[in-house]
């Protein structure tokens, strides 16, 4: 009995299609449309099922990508899971998914650099096989992964001293956020900081960008827990220091924070409070 290609790779295709997306539900529709797509061609016709599916996969999360900011109220940030969803076997060449907090940062890149991204560093595709996934020149995908790498690695510590020191700035942040603290926000954020927030038009959170420290500090003592009892659970990721905040038991958001070149300050913050997307950690 000949196995199913769609079987064979149904790992790979949800993988690919939660680190485009940055949502488990609208991974599973994209995977359901895939194999719809798949059930619907020309076997005769296809000579590499693998790269078919895969295009496929990534055509049709971008589209739903394009859909999904279109349609958000707000910045549309990932949604956090517990654990890595999907099992990157059989055919998925890669340590481990793609770190939440990478894939935050990924979320300033444009539509394509990020999907070259993930298919070249998470999923070890080459330039010229992204470059006909995305119908595009392999010097056009050059050119994407190129300015992608050089946005992450800007954003990412990459040495240990980097990541400790990235951490002990985190901890502080957080301390002086949840604790309503301006001055200590001050201190510890620079100047021209971003804050951006994904409350996705449930809970109170900024619709736009926000800019400054004056500005970012206020907003986020505006938006801290009061009188909740507090507990912070930090990834140990590849990526951002990111932490889970739950008051009283209850997700409350999770931050993201980049640390500044100088690595004393914050220069960018992700928070994502939609209850919707928290839902996941509840557990």
């Amino acid at each position: 009995m000949t196995h199913d290609p769609f079987h064979t790779h149904r790992n790979l295709l949800y993988s690919l299609a939660h680190d485009i997306l940055g949502s488990v539900g609208d991974a599973e529709d994209v995977v359901q449309e895939t194999w719809l797509r798949w059930h619907g061609v020309d076997r005769d016709r296809v000579d590499n099922p693998r790269a078919y599916l895969v295009r496929v996969a990534t055509r049709l999360a971008l589209n739903a990508r394009d859909r999904l900011h279109r349609e958000y109220a707000g910045p549309w940030l990932p949604e956090p899971v517990p654990d890595p969803a999907g099992d990157p076997a059989e055919d998925v060449a890669r340590a481990q998914a793609v770190a939440y907090g990478l894939m935050v940062v990924l979320e300033t890149l444009s539509p394509l650099e990020r999907a070259a991204f993930i298919l070249f560093e998470a999923f070890g595709f080459q330039h010229r096989e992204i470059a006909r996934i995305l119908d595009r020149s392999p010097a056009a995908v050059r050119q994407l992964v190129h300015r992608a790498r050089e946005h992450v690695q800007a954003r990412r510590p990459r040495f240990p001293e980097e990541r400790a020191a990235a951490q002990a700035v985190a901890e502080r942040f957080l301390d002086a956020a949840l604790g309503g603290s301006i001055a200590g926000l001050m201190e510890v954020l620079a100047p021209d900081v971003t804050l951006r927030t994904d409350g996705g038009g449930r809970v109170r959170a900024a619709l736009r960008p926000v800019t400054g420290s004056d500005r970012v500090s206020r907003l986020l003592v505006r938006v801290a827990p009061i009188d909740a009892e507090l507990t912070v659970r930090w990834s140990t990721g590849d990526g951002p220091p990111t932490a889970a905040v739950f008051a009283d038991g209850r997700p409350y958001a999770v931050l993201v924070t980049v640390t500044s070149e100088d690595g004393h300050h914050i220069s960018e913050v992700y928070g994502v409070l939609n209850p919707d997307k928290l839902a996941r950690l509840a557990g």
